[in-house]
């Protein structure tokens, strides 16, 4: 249910029924063999009538060859609909506790890492060094722990943060319509779930133990948080899990226009995360090179014009400042994937390595002398502190 009370109907087909039936032998084939013509008839087609097939033509390697023709097509439309403009948000690790074993994290059950939940105290000093540092978007963090950092848990520290944060997001484990309703009542505004991969035979190699398992069950996730009025619902496969980057990008891609179709009222954005290292030492079988997430990036602006596409700070300086020109629209900046890393780093064991270290600031500039304007809160709700001093005057 959205703040107008509002019931988000459940379409007729769920993706997890769309994606058994998408002619992936016809799409990858297109990715993998599209000539130089086809290629160029997808970047002339308008936008708003670009199909998957012309989106798989712009992942081919005919499309590769012209990287800067793409990288042009996508700032013109990136401009177009988002401005020359840079949301920015910040990620908030409550969390590292967690009862499932995934290959490639930081924070799977069996490895011997340093483990720490925040207090209620210790989330407010980090939520509260992220707004010193400009933020008023922040994004909540856990591992999989149904116990320690169940709904309970997650609901408790949204409304401790929504008296003093405009815009909280939570990235943790999947959960059910009638709880995502609890979290939106809570305070909560988006969703973030990386499908990790969206191959079957993939994702059943990489998460070996836990409630993770359930392909299907984290697949439908966004669908229930867009249904219980999430007003953000976030994407994405981890790229290099999967041996073949363009059918995770053909997946992703879809995956994005059902939610757009079917669930208008909600925002959808799109993640391009690629493996970093982390405690579990996973290495990728194929790793997705600066060209081909480059290449991802423009494809997914072209065929998705108005989604948001997220960069972290998983990408070195020179990558992200590269992206940002060409389709990227929200950004991270002075991120720690450990709990308590703002206020005291390395007390517990991070997620994965960072890979730009720049500060908030450093990377604000960057963009700033890019031509962008940095934007810190985009449209929110007023917090209860901000109400009860308007009401003061």
């Amino acid at each position: 249910m959205n703040e107008d009370g509002f019931i988000e109907p459940a379409p007729a087909v769920t993706f997890a029924e769309e994606l058994a039936r998408l002619p992936f032998d016809r799409l990858l084939e297109a990715a993998a063999t599209a000539s130089g013509a086809r290629v160029e008839g997808a970047l002339a087609t308008s936008p708003v009538e670009r199909t998957l097939d012309d989106f798989a033509a712009l992942l081919s390697p005919a499309a590769g060859e012209r990287l800067e023709d793409l990288a042009a097509a996508s700032r013109r439309l990136t401009v177009a609909r988002f401005g020359r403009t840079m949301r920015m948000y910040a990620p908030l690790y409550l969390s590292n506790e967690c009862l499932t074993t995934c290959a490639y994290c930081g924070f799977a059950r069996e490895l011997p890492i340093a483990r720490k939940t925040l207090s209620p105290q210790e989330t407010l000093k980090e939520a509260r060094y992220l707004l010193r540092q400009g933020f008023r978007s922040i994004l909540l963090l856990t591992g999989e722990h149904e116990r320690l950092t169940g709904v309970d848990f997650l609901e408790e520290r949204i409304r401790l943060l929504a008296e003093e944060v405009p815009q909280l997001t939570i990235e943790v484990q999947v959960w059910s319509e009638p709880e995502y309703c609890r979290l939106v009542e809570a305070g909560c505004e988006g969703t973030v779930i990386y499908q990790e991969t969206y191959h079957p035979d993939t994702y059943a190699k990489v998460h070996l133990a836990g409630r993770k398992r359930r392909y299907r069950w984290r697949l439908l996730g966004p669908e229930r948080a867009a249904r219980a009025g999430m007003r953000r619902v976030g994407i994405g496969a981890l790229w290099g899990l999967h041996e073949d980057w363009r059918y995770e990008a053909v997946a992703v891609a879809a995956h994005a226009a059902f939610l757009q179709r079917n669930y208008w009222r909600t925002q959808v954005s799109v993640s391009v995360p690629r493996l970093r290292p982390s405690a579990a030492g996973f290495q990728p079988g194929t790793p997705v090179s600066d060209r081909d997430l480059a290449q991802v990036v423009c494809a997914l602006r072209l065929f998705l014009p108005d989604a948001g596409l997220v960069l972290s700070t998983r990408e070195a300086p020179a990558v992200r400042d590269g992206l940002a020109r060409i389709g990227i629209t929200h950004m991270s900046a002075g991120s720690h994937t450990e709990p308590g890393g703002y206020e005291h780093p390395k007390e517990a064991a991070e997620q994965f390595e960072i890979a730009d270290v720049r500060s908030t600031e450093e990377v604000a500039e960057r963009l700033r002398e890019m031509g962008y304007d940095v934007v810190w809160e985009d449209w929110a709700r007023v917090t209860p502190r901000v109400e009860s001093a308007l009401a003061g005057r």
